[in-house]
């Protein structure tokens, strides 16, 4: 039944929490809180929910991520870059989901901003390689530094030879500064993170804007077109497997590479083999860094990394062998992407003057040059960063389990970052003094509650977004990022009423071309691909880059949220895979088993049954 029509969105002071979930507030930091004293000047913001970054509950801990992201990407438009128009966004944890605000510059500062802006961004644009080499050094440091963090037990007395050297210094002093040190890293990898990448997007929506300008009646896939078909490092780990399996092809590993629930006891077998040798040589090779890959998306502390669950990968190589022994073709067309990328600017160039055309030109070359950028961070943040710490955090989680701290090896997620920083210093007294820390006495009834509440925040989904829309949404990041446009809070507000029972349509960004027809496959999560079957449409909340193995089964996908430079969009159309995003609600709507068809050019999803 569709719902009635809202003219507003709902106001984070008046949502009931769910039942169960009473108190919710206190499992997160203060400053990422509706506080009641800002009441009037916070409902007077717009926010919308960022499921697309943050689609589950966030545990405590958890928060670093949003509060990071936030923090830092807001530093690079409003302290380094000094953009025109835009300071940051603000963000607000509300029921454990993400909400955002984004913050633009007082009208009476944007003229002086300029020059700011184009001698800063200038100069990262003109050394735009020999930056970003130095980034991906600054960045491998960071990781191996975290690699190296090492938490262990403390132990019983220090060593004599201490005493001897004079040090004056316990076991503690080194344990709570590899936690301080850990967290500082974690904050320096989000600070790289958004060193690039606001400028990515900012030379790509200067390409975007000024070819509405030449020419207003373009899509906005015609321009991402324009961009497409780039060599990028976030796809490598999928191209790895793809080499795995051509390799296990030609070594004729078949058998022992497809038989069905792979794991490390295929590994155990192939190495009893001389092929099999050759093949794991290969493997390893392409492991480190390569399979740094979380089959999420790097945010949450549960994610699971190909590096630590080799059936993950293996599954894949799995899927890549029998799809070679068809006969059928496993690489992307990048060919094909160039050839029609080529094409259409050359048509469009051809529609300018002299002078248009070389301003055009160097617009569409600075968009395609800063492009691989807005997704390869992806990889060497998200996933490899990111991968890293949430193995250390575990790492610290399971020592105080061993302490008595918590029931759970992983409970330390339920705590916030400055909470485990006391239990490690209660820990560390508790030690010093020779009697017992608090901690195993307060944390585990505490862990319980907090644990039937994120239970019972996360049997509901989150209001789309808070307070009253905008007459219009003109932002051009929540649009092409996050697909946030007036129609698409239209229908939020309306209950998407455009689908009935037997018949209707969704609509969403039209973010990846092609038609494709089939059966819709609803994945909630990433333990939920396995289900996927061979021509199946995928039809998800949001998808990430590392479901890439996944696309080769799919005829089509269809996505919540995302707009046309998701990464969702980016992925699909460098996979040449007709997809919809930012459908508001495809994932609830659609049944996995109904016929569906995609129009990834219109942007429309089609009931067929």
């Amino acid at each position: 039944m569709p719902t009635a029509s809202r003219t507003t969105f709902p106001s984070p002071y008046e949502l009931p929490a769910p039942e169960g979930a009473e108190g919710w507030e206190g499992l997160y930091p203060y400053h990422m809180l509706f506080q009641t004293g800002r009441r009037e000047a916070e409902e007077a913001k717009f926010w919308f929910c960022d499921t697309q970054h943050w689609p589950n509950v966030l545990k405590p801990f958890e928060t670093i991520t949003p509060e990071f992201a936030a923090k830092c990407l807001g530093q690079y438009n409003t302290r380094h870059f000094i953009v025109p128009p835009a300071y940051g966004i603000e963000s607000r944890v509300v029921q454990g989901y993400v909400y955002l605000s984004p913050v633009a510059a007082p009208e009476s500062e944007v003229a002086a901003r300029v020059p700011q802006f184009l001698k800063r961004a200038g100069y990262y644009f003109e050394h735009w390689d020999a930056l970003l080499e130095n980034w991906k050094r600054k960045v491998l440091a960071t990781i191996r530094e975290m690699e190296a963090i090492r938490f262990t037990a403390l132990p019983d007395a220090q060593p004599y030879e201490e005493i001897e050297a004079g040090i004056g210094l316990d076991a503690t002093d080194a344990l709570l500064g590899r936690y301080d040190r850990l967290i500082a890293l974690c904050h320096r990898a989000w600070q790289y993170h958004f060193e690039f990448l606001n400028l990515g997007y900012a030379a790509y929506l200067d390409f975007f804007q000024a070819s509405k300008q030449w020419f207003p009646d373009i899509p906005d896939q015609g321009t991402a077109t324009m961009v497409q078909g780039v060599d990028m490092e976030l796809f490598r780990p999928d191209d790895e497997l793809k080499r795995l399996a051509k390799l296990a092809v030609e070594l004729d590993l078949d058998a022992a590479l497809t038989a069905p629930g792979p794991g490390p006891h295929t590994l155990a077998a192939l190495a009893g083999r001389t092929q099999g040798r050759t093949w794991l040589d290969a493997w390893h090779a392409a492991r480190d860094p390569w399979f740094n890959f979380t089959s999420g998306n790097g945010l949450y502390s549960d994610d699971t990394y190909w590096m630590d669950t080799p059936s993950i990968p293996l599954a894949y190589v799995r899927d890549y062998v029998l799809r070679l022994r068809r006969g059928e073709t496993i690489d992307r067309h990048v060919a094909e992407l160039v050839a029609e990328r080529d094409r259409i600017t050359g048509e469009y160039a051809d529609l300018l003057d002299p002078d248009e055309r070389a301003s055009f030109h160097a617009k569409a070359g600075l968009a395609r040059k800063v492009y691989p950028y807005v997704e390869n961070h992806n990889f060497y943040i998200e996933h490899w960063a990111m991968g890293v710490f949430w193995r250390k955090a575990r790492e610290l989680s399971a020592l105080l389990h061993r302490a008595g701290f918590w029931p759970g090896e992983n409970d330390l997620f339920y705590l916030s970052r400055g909470e485990v920083r006391e239990a490690l210093f209660d820990y560390a007294t508790g030690w010093a003094v020779g009697a017992a820390p608090a901690g195993p006495d307060h944390w585990p009834p505490e862990i319980e509650r907090r644990r039937r509440i994120v239970d019972a925040l996360a049997g509901r989904r989150p209001e789309p977004a808070l307070n009253r829309p905008p007459a219009k949404v003109t932002e051009p990041f929540s649009i092409m990022l996050w697909g946030i446009t007036s129609e698409r809070l239209r229908s939020w507000l309306s209950g998407s009423a455009a689908v009935t029972d037997g018949a209707g349509e969704l609509t969403g960004m039209a973010a990846s071309p092609g038609t494709a027809e089939g059966t819709a496959r609803v994945v909630h999560s990433p333990e939920e691909l396995d289900l996927v079957r061979e021509g199946e449409i995928l039809v998800a909340p949001v998808t990430a880059p590392s479901w890439a193995p996944v696309f080769g089964r799919i005829r089509a996908t269809v996505t919540d949220i995302g707009g046309v430079m998701s990464h969702a969009a980016i992925v699909c159309r460098e996979y040449s895979l007709p997809a919809v995003t930012g459908t508001g609600s495809a994932s609830t709507r659609i049944r996995t088993g109904r016929r569906i068809r995609v129009d990834g050019t219109a942007g429309t999803v089609t009931f067929l049954d």
